[in-house]
């Protein structure tokens, strides 16, 4: 009788063998252990930047830089109020010269005593400038003259001044003057109000007289 050698095992099945994964599947697992690949990516989450060591030191910068900014800020705001100052100040100094050189002029013009003719004339003439200079000194030999002979003495008093335009170098003044005179052999007169426009330039550091004209 043939015995079938396959017979024994025909009727078993193959014992479960455990295979190791194919190459075609080893690419989706990964070599690193569950615990230690979760541990390594939140330590990298959570770590610091780079940038964030230098924070520290934004603050006081910025501080500096606004106390800086601030600084300058005072010294030009200062500055250019002491400009301005200064200005203002220059300013009311020329307007007083020119106001000063309108009074001086219109008293030197009225106040003239026979007696001192001549130092009243070249009182005139040394605060004088430009045309009127010119008149008057070709007029003054023959007013002294009619003066002494006629023994006149006049006084002008200042009653009010004021600027009535100024520029940078010239300004017009109107003054107000009482003007006492009197004569020899004649009784004195009641003093007259009159009132000049005196034209005033300014020549380096003084203020003279350049026209003059009565106004009613």
């Amino acid at each position: 009788m043939a015995v079938d050698a396959a017979t024994p095992t025909a009727g078993l099945s193959e014992p479960a063998v455990d295979l190791p994964p194919s190459s075609e599947h080893r690419g989706d697992v990964s070599s690193k252990p569950p615990n230690e690949s979760t541990a390594a990516d939140d330590e990298h989450d959570t770590a610091p930047p780079p940038t964030t060591l230098a924070r520290p030191s934004a603050p006081p910068r910025r501080a500096a830089l606004v106390g800086l900014v601030t600084i300058l800020a005072i010294g030009t705001l200062a500055g250019w109020l002491g400009f301005r100052t200064y200005q203002a100040h220059q300013a009311m100094k020329q307007r007083e010269l020119f106001l000063q050189a309108g009074r001086q002029g219109a008293v030197n013009l009225t106040t003239i005593d026979f007696a001192e003719a001549d130092t009243d004339i070249q009182r005139i003439l040394d605060s004088a400038t430009g045309t009127f200079y010119d008149d008057f000194a070709k007029r003054s030999q023959p007013f002294i003259d009619v003066v002494k002979q006629a023994h006149s003495k006049s006084v002008g008093t200042v009653t009010a001044a004021g600027l009535e335009s100024a520029s940078a170098d010239q300004a017009q003044v109107l003054v107000a003057v009482s003007v006492k005179t009197s004569n020899a052999g004649a009784a004195d007169n009641q003093p007259r109000a009159w009132r000049m426009r005196i034209s005033v330039q300014k020549i380096g550091d003084q203020a003279k007289v350049s026209n003059v004209e009565f106004v009613p």
